[in-house]
């Protein structure tokens, strides 16, 4: 699936109340990076975006951004099936490009922590 759009439009799902659900996915996600398996020396942190997350590294390789500045990696959104879509960065078109959708978290992370057709990892 190949859709591209900004994450945290008009049409990405508000948060609903509370923040503890959020947190405990912040903590999964969190937990998730430590074991991937491409560029594991990089730090990527995890912002806020919309209504979901999104995954900023360093631009170790200066392949994306010759000044080696921080880029973004991936991006999770939630459905409101309870699903969550995944984006990746199309740093060409400076867009987000959905990747999946219908997934667990636990499936978008594996996806991106094992990034077998290097979508996000680049």
């Amino acid at each position: 699936m190949n859709t591209q759009r900004e994450p945290g439009s008009p049409d990405s799902p508000a948060p609903p109340p509370g923040a503890s659900v959020f947190d405990l996915d912040l903590r999964r996600i969190e937990r998730a990076l430590s074991h991937r398996t491409r560029y594991k020396y990089v730090h990527p942190r995890v912002e806020r975006e919309g209504a979901g997350w999104k995954l900023v590294a360093p631009n170790c390789s200066r392949k994306i951004d010759a000044q080696g500045r921080d880029i973004d990696i991936a991006c999770f959104l939630p459905e409101l099936s309870g699903h969550w879509q995944l984006y990746a960065r199309d740093h060409a078109a400076q867009c987000w490009t959905l990747k999946h959708s219908g997934l667990t978290l636990t499936q978008a992370l594996e996806r991106v922590c094992a990034d077998v057709d290097r979508e996000f990892w680049q």
